[in-house]
């Protein structure tokens, strides 16, 4: 959608743009549309949210022009550098000659003041804040920054409205979801450095730079054979490393304490029914069964009726010594006394 000017502003009728003249309340709307779960068929390659209905457009077709014209100029220039060979891939301090990285890098610079010029000059300076996230963050993010822009900290700044990035067409491994918050002026260093104070100190968020509207349009990206930089800013153009370290680990840490802080009221109601479970499960003394063989098949009648039994077995044990006694002593009935006989017929018996 490059060089379309609708790349940086929310179409009309559109139904994943969100403004406050909306009929649902912006929570319910980053409910219902989640950038992680929005696949782009062509007609939704992003979702909006605004912080007013009547946002400005500075689109200069102008502009536009100027800057495509310049930009393919440009190209030339460094696609000749690097095919000169008068120009030595090495400087040479001593001749006072210049590398080819420095030759070029000199062409780059001095574009990125013209295309400066260019947009002050038809007023074509507005442009956003770019921040990546991955697929399982990016809702997250996204629902960071929206409700910020509408009540939260970004509300105060000059940034006016946001986008995010939906699913690619079709499946691409490691996607980072892009986000832009527009600015009405990114030549504003002061206004612009606000809004990255409140990322980095409120929302603790990874920066990519500062890009132009006009850049977008006329398709200028890290990738361009020109070379020139495809943001207006650096982070580090911004402000100093040690400053957005101390910003972005400040809010962490605040972030953290707050969470440690919380009191935990369900967990210290439980403690107390814990323990009053323990001392019931005390008090009841659970019943001893004795150990019996496990059938799966048994009922409760046959377990009593087996543990019934048992104590007759050490009766019937007692009783055989008793037997053997009156067998040494004279026999008392005519059933014992045939039992007497047979015995000594058996081994007459095994002696022939």
């Amino acid at each position: 959608m490059g060089g379309n000017e609708f790349e940086d502003a929310a179409p009309a009728q559109y139904p994943y743009a969100w403004f406050p003249d909306s009929d649902t309340p912006v929570k319910d709307f980053l409910g219902k549309y989640k950038p992680s779960m929005v696949q782009d068929d062509g007609t939704k390659p992003w979702i909006w949210v605004g912080k007013s209905a009547s946002a400005e457009n500075d689109y200069s077709k102008d502009a536009i022009e100027e800057a495509k014209k310049y930009l393919e100029e440009v190209t030339e220039k460094v696609e000749s550098i690097k095919n000169d060979d008068a120009i030595p891939v090495r400087a040479n301090k001593k001749k006072g000659t210049k590398s080819k990285k420095e030759v070029r890098e000199e062409v780059q610079n001095e574009a990125t003041e013209k295309l400066k010029d260019i947009s002050v000059k038809h007023d074509f300076v507005s442009g956003k804040w770019l921040i990546f996230a991955p697929s399982d963050r990016v809702d997250m993010v996204w629902s960071t920054i929206a409700t910020s822009l509408v009540e939260g900290p970004l509300s105060t700044t000059c940034v006016d409205l946001a986008k995010v990035a939906t699913c690619p067409r079709t499946e691409t491994p490691n996607y980072q979801h892009v986000l832009c918050l527009y600015m009405p002026n990114v030549y504003d260093k002061d206004a612009v450095l606000e809004v990255m104070k409140v990322l980095l100190g409120k929302h603790g968020m990874n920066l990519m730079g500062v890009k132009s509207n006009l850049y977008t349009a006329i398709n200028l990206d890290s990738k361009h054979a020109s070379g020139v930089q495809s943001t207006v800013w650096r982070n580090s153009a911004l402000m100093k490393d040690a400053e957005m370290k101390e910003l972005k680990d400040k809010y962490f840490a605040d972030l953290n304490a707050a969470k440690s802080s919380e009191p935990k009221p369900d967990a210290e109601k439980e403690k107390p029914k814990a323990k009053e479970s323990t001392a019931a499960t005390k008090s009841k003394p659970k019943l001893k069964k004795k150990a019996v063989d496990d059938d799966p098949f048994a009922s409760d009648d046959d377990e009593n009726a087996v543990v019934a039994k048992k104590p007759a077995k050490p009766e019937t044990k007692k009783a055989a010594p008793k037997a053997t006694t009156s067998k040494r002593s004279k026999p008392d009935s005519d059933d014992e006394e045939d039992e007497e006989e047979e015995r000594p017929q058996k081994k007459r018996n095994g002696k022939k």
